[in-house]
């Protein structure tokens, strides 16, 4: 747990960052015969956009002398970062391939992990203009209405004043809904809703990209999550502090084990995340 005067000069920075970043990132998103595609070595797109709101975060975090891990950034080899006792994990645009798409399911998520898990999250889906932000042991939160701005300076009291504890009273639903990667899915994601569906009579199927679906459970609108492609550890560190502070889990598949972090191999196993 982050002592009281750490949190709240780190997570302002957190906050802004991912806010100038989605400001980067709505700029290339107005202009489609711009995005400057290429594919990288894992075989996945990656867009100027990407490359902007990484340089953006680098620029911003790097002020508070903290290591950063980006999916965009510089390979980190395991025996420089293996003894970290700080840094932030960053995934500057997750759901490129949403982005490139065109259907507004993209988020910049900012993890600072400590002893291999994440104890602050700030998620920001720009284009609906909303922030997910968590604290281990503090709780999770939703604020909404910030557009994005290449200047955003927030402060940690704005934050608080804004902040709405997750999950929401108003997401209460009577069905049972399971979120579904649109652009990943596989047989074994069948598998394991099929196996949902038996339990459940009334059950909802909703597609979504990113790690927006976590924030949809933590949220309270969504029930299960399973994922059976493959993902990283940017992925899914700030969201899965979202979602466990308020109230859910994320363990891996099918073993059923919590997720590990700052890994040698920075691929995750296959899981699955419940709002219990």
């Amino acid at each position: 747990m982050l002592p009281d005067d750490i949190r709240a000069y780190l997570l302002p920075r957190a906050f802004n960052a991912a806010v100038r970043a989605g400001w980067e990132i709505m700029e290339v998103y107005k202009n489609r015969d711009d995005y400057d595609i290429s594919v990288k070595s894992d075989h996945t797109p990656i867009t100027l956009a990407d490359r902007l709101a990484h340089e953006k975060i680098k620029e911003s975090l790097g002020q508070t002398r903290i290591p950063i891990l980006s999916e965009e950034g510089r390979e980190m080899l395991y025996d420089e970062r293996r003894n970290w006792e700080l840094f932030w994990l960053v995934d500057p645009l997750d759901g490129t391939v949403e982005f490139i798409k065109g259907n507004n399911e993209f988020t910049v998520n900012i993890a600072l992990m400590s002893e291999r898990q994440c104890i602050c999250a700030v998620i920001y889906v720009p284009y609906l203009q909303k922030v997910y932000v968590a604290s281990r042991g503090v709780g999770s939160f939703l604020i909404e209405g910030i557009a994005p701005a290449a200047d955003a300076c927030y402060s940690y009291d704005d934050i608080c004043a804004l902040k709405q504890r997750l999950p929401l009273a108003s997401s209460l639903h009577t069905d049972y809904r399971i979120a579904v990667s649109r652009s990943h899915q596989t047989p074994e994601t069948i598998e394991y809703i099929d196996a949902v569906k038996a339990k459940y009579q009334n059950v909802r199927i909703i597609e979504q990209g990113s790690s927006y679906k976590f924030c949809l459970l933590a949220e309270g609108l969504i029930d299960y999550y399973p994922r059976t492609t493959h993902t990283y550890e940017w992925d899914t560190a700030a969201a899965e502090l979202i979602l466990s502070e308020a109230g859910g889990i994320t363990r891996s598949l099918p073993d059923r084990q919590p997720l590990l972090y700052n890994k040698e191999n920075l691929q995750n196993p296959w899981f699955e995340c419940i709002l219990l």
